[in-house]
């Protein structure tokens, strides 16, 4: 290569103090720990995937916040526990909580090493008065920095990740409100410097007295700022970093805008050194939580590399060809039965057919093209000829076998198809490898075939390697962990008065059990109907779908009292928006007692009949005149709400009838009389027509 090439590492480059004093201090804790504690981080303590890896090759956990409580709960003499928090922080309801069960818990150690600059914003957030500031803030409501600021903020508040973003929130609400609230801005502290300056604009525009606090780290000003200079004067520049790490992913965006051939790394051994053959001044660049290690790893790195001739290393590489190297070659020439590759250094590599598929119908003329990069495994080298045998087969076989052994060792969750059930459980398919699972493993109940999931397309997780190349899997695993999930996500959002559709699970003497998606709740049996039942099975049955709203909960002993009866169907609501005193209702005798009659007015509410109120002479008993099942005409003369009861009268309709009849003339009810008597007689004369 060209003499004169330079490699820089720009300035601030690597852990900021913030995540400098979360590790020492995690290290710290791993060094005076008992043998038989235990050490966890909640969440990722960084976001850079090399070293939390290290990290539980070392046995420190990185836990979710359920799982975080539940340890803390149970440490004992015997197992302590010591729980470090990230420099990101975490939201106010679980480290108060945390809090409690270390007061309580002499065996539990919370040790928070939450930034100093992100206790700041805590602060800033906590005293927002929700009666007379709303809070404005500029970041990724995903990023956990941001979750744990916006869970101690009270009141009206805004995260948006652009000033754009902002500008049409601040412009919507000055439309919609006129409160004369206060804006508070405040910022990630890894946001990007001119999104900050351009948001600080737009609020100061639109609200004059608003409060601003720059809250943006001042290390992240200055790496930023570094990033920017080495970017301008290099023509190539490496970004180290996980891919999670939202400062690292600002710095990426920095040093595009002003280097092109800028890439983005997560560790030295994802380095294309190929990328920069033809750069002369390189910059690395690194994120707030990158080691220095993996820093100088890449400088090393790159450093030896442009040192050395390129193209001369790539021609050692293929005069040396050997029987069992794994080389990459470009196809010359494709034919259905073999591919040719040129291999460099006037080498020609084959590979047959069956070398690269065992599926009959696989046409390598549709499937390759001159040009494409082959990877093959030697299986023969004739330094005469100058050919090698090369396997795509082998390459893509270990390929999928290491894909597996990783998944192993980062708990990945993979996809398969359970092809068939043998003795003692199912085999899975995932990338041409069997993945044996244990019947206790598959999630099949003890009572149920295991053939029942052979075909299914399932999730599961490889629990063990063992050599050969055999390994085994659980499906039960990912279920429960999807269950654990789907009941954090159903308890994170669960509130009273909250409204579900769920299944009846089951029915006990006191109530029934609804499913509500992973979660039951239960139903008292005086919730299901405004009458009263002695058995839940009078009104429901298990399989039914209920709509169910949440009366009641407790988070910790995973409680749910749900309500099925509403005010809309209460009975008595019912008839008080038909009826009211003096109305005329159709109603049906359901009951006799020596006092008088009850009577059916709408479903669930019946009214009484005082035996003075039946007929207008005095009568012996109702059944002289009424029957069960009879329906009948009554005035309602009483309504008693507290009490829920109504008094209806047969009587005052008997004596309104008597007085209207005394009101008539004679002669007009002689009229009256004649016409009866016309209509009766002509009756059976029209029913015999028709």
């Amino acid at each position: 290569m060209m003499r004169g090439r330079t490699v820089e590492i720009a300035p601030h480059a690597g852990f900021c103090f913030g995540v400098r004093r979360a590790v020492e201090a995690l290290e710290k804790a791993m060094r005076e720990a008992t043998p038989n504690a235990t050490i966890a981080t909640l969440g990722p303590i960084i976001h850079n995937e090399a070293y939390v890896q290290s990290l539980q090759a070392r046995g420190i956990m990185a836990l979710s916040e359920e799982e975080a409580q539940k340890r803390a709960e149970e440490a004992s003499p015997n197992h302590p526990f010591v729980l470090i928090i990230r420099a990101h922080g975490i939201p106010q309801n679980t480290e108060k909580r945390l809090q409690e069960i270390a007061e309580n818990n002499p065996y539990f150690t919370l040790l928070d090493c939450t930034c100093p600059f992100v206790k700041k914003i805590h602060c800033i957030a906590e005293e927002c008065d929700p009666n007379k500031e709303f809070f404005v803030f500029l970041g990724d409501e995903n990023h956990p920095e941001v979750k744990g600021v916006m869970s101690r903020v009270d009141g009206e508040k805004y995260v948006c990740n652009s000033p754009e973003e902002i500008e049409t929130i601040l412009l919507q609400r000055k439309e919609q409100k006129n409160d004369g609230k206060i804006p508070i801005l405040a910022a990630q502290t890894t946001q990007n410097l001119c999104k900050w300056n351009k948001t600080e604009k737009i609020l100061k525009k639109l609200y004059t007295n608003a409060k601003i606090f720059g809250t943006i780290c001042s290390v992240t000003e200055e790496r930023q700022s570094r990033a920017r200079e080495l970017a301008a004067r290099c023509d190539g520049i490496v970004v180290v970093g996980g891919r999670q790490s939202a400062n690292t992913q600002k710095l990426y965006q920095i040093c595009r805008e002003r280097c092109g051939n800028t890439v983005w790394i997560g560790a030295a051994s994802e380095l294309d050194v190929s990328c920069f053959t033809t750069s002369l001044h390189i910059g690395i660049v690194a994120g707030a939580s990158t080691p220095s290690e993996e820093i100088q790893e890449v400088y090393k790195t790159m450093s030896e590399i442009i040192k050395e001739n390129f193209e001369e290393m790539l021609e050692a590489q293929c005069l040396t060809l050997n029987t069992g190297d794994v080389v990459t070659g470009t196809v010359t020439h494709v034919s259905d039965a073999e591919l040719q590759l040129d291999l460099s250094a006037g080498v020609t590599g084959y590979i047959k057919a069956e070398q690269i598929t065992d599926d009959p119908a696989y046409k390598l003329t549709e499937n390759f093209k001159n040009g494409d990069q082959v990877e093959g495994f030697v299986i023969r080298v004739s330094d005469i000829e100058g050919v090698a045998e090369l396997s795509k087969k082998r390459v893509d076989a270990d390929k999928n076998w290491q894909s597996v052994v990783d998944a192993c060792e980062n708990k990945t969750v993979l996809e398969g198809k359970v092809t068939e059930a043998v003795r003692g459980g199912v085999v899975i398919i995932h990338n041409a490898n069997r993945i044996f699972v244990p019947a206790s493993q598959t999630g099949v109940p003890k009572d149920e075939e295991l053939s029942t999931i052979v075909g299914n397309t399932v999730s599961f997780k490889v629990i063990e390697i063992k050599a050969p190349k055999k390994a085994i899997g659980s499906i039960r695993l990912v279920q429960r962990e999807e269950r654990r999930a789907q009941e954090a996500e159903f308890w994170a959002n669960i509130e009273v008065g909250k409204a579900y559709h769920g299944t009846v699970k089951s029915l006990t003497s006191f109530g029934a059990f609804v499913d509500l998606g992973g979660v039951d709740g239960m139903v008292h049996v005086t919730e299901l109907s405004w009458k009263r039942i002695k058995n839940p099975a009078e009104v429901v049955s298990v399989g039914d779908e209920l709509d169910v709203f949440v009366k009641s909960f407790d988070p910790e002993k995973k409680r749910i009292s749900l309500g099925y009866k509403t005010e809309e169907s209460n009975p008595w609501n019912i008839f008080k928006s038909q009826y009211a005193v003096g109305d005329i209702a159709s109603v049906k005798i359901v009951n006799m007692m020596p006092f008088g009659a009850f009577a059916e007015i709408v479903d669930d509410v019946d009214g009484l009949i005082h035996i003075s109120q039946i007929a207008m002479q005095r009568i012996a008993k109702p059944a002289d005149l009424l029957e069960i099942g009879q329906v009948v005409d009554a005035r309602i003369i009483e309504i008693d709400d507290e009490k829920k009861k109504v008094s209806l009268s047969i009587r005052a309709l008997l004596e309104e009838a008597a007085e209207a009849a005394e009101a008539m003339p004679e002669d007009y009810v002689a009229e009256e009389a004649a016409a009866e008597e016309a209509v009766a007689e002509e009756a059976p004369a029209e029913e015999t027509a028709e």
